[in-house]
């Protein structure tokens, strides 16, 4: 019977162990993540592997740009088109989730996702693409990881950086020269919505860039655009001031 119940106590101990370290894993990555760009993420590393499949040469369109040389037309679009409470909710968008649920159940099939960019940018970073609820609560935890650790204007900078925009095409500067041949600090108002628009399926865009639901969608984005609200500003620590006071010697 103790045999019997080390075996049993041990099949809990040890998953629950491995569990916490998983997490501690993420939590200690996002930190490193605070002051450091990411080279890839988990989903840039699967796209290439499919596309090396084909190509063993194959390579991602990527390059890394800061926050301020990106388009505020485009942050506008993508806030406007996929989450227009980013500066407001804590990493989920608890009313946008039930809306879309709400939606799928009426329409019978996922018309609509709900989820916010910080759980977009979870999602890339770590996990792959399969559907299950296990996976959705590992998005959650590292979703709430993020705001955590991370202001709204880092968060969206890596997301910015790192989405997907086409086949093998990530991040903002690598789109803006794939579709325009121009850089993402001068992404125009209709160009930069068009861009957001292409989120949701960038690879069926890619390949569909005639799409009607592309050129209406765009409109929409547009008009929206205005009413955006971007992340705060984060303010700029000066140096504390030098003093020119001198101090007269006592005689």
């Amino acid at each position: 019977m103790k045999l019997l119940r080390k075996l049993f106590l041990w099949l809990i101990v040890l998953p629950v162990t491995l569990l916490l370290l998983l997490q501690l894993y993420f939590f200690v990555q996002i930190w490193w993540w605070v002051d450091h760009n990411p080279d890839s993420t988990s989903f840039m590393r699967q796209q290439l592997a499919i596309l090396q499949e084909k190509n063993p040469n194959a390579q991602l369109q990527f390059r890394w740009v800061p926050y301020n040389r990106i388009s505020n037309n485009l942050k506008r679009a993508i806030i406007a088109s996929e989450d227009s409470n980013f500066s407001e909710h804590e990493g989920v968008d608890w009313d946008a989730l039930q809306k879309a649920y709400e939606k799928n159940n009426k329409k019978g099939k996922v018309v609509a996702g709900g989820s916010t960019i910080t759980q977009q940018l979870a999602k890339n970073l770590f996990l792959s693409g399969e559907r299950s609820y296990i996976r959705k609560a590992q998005e959650f935890v590292i979703t709430y990881m993020l705001e955590f650790l991370m202001d709204k204007q880092r968060i969206f900078e890596i997301y910015l950086n790192v989405v997907e925009w086409g086949n093998g095409v990530f991040g903002a500067e690598a789109a803006s020269l794939h579709y325009y041949n121009t850089s993402a600090a001068n992404l125009g108002a209709s160009q930069a919505a068009r861009l957001a628009v292409m989120l949701p399926r960038p690879r069926f865009y890619d390949k569909n860039p005639g799409s009607a639901y592309l050129a209406n969608r765009t409109g929409l984005i547009l008009r929206r655009m205005g009413a955006a609200e971007l992340p705060p500003v984060k303010p700029v620590e000066k140096p504390p001031a030098k003093s020119n006071a001198r101090s007269s010697a006592k005689k």
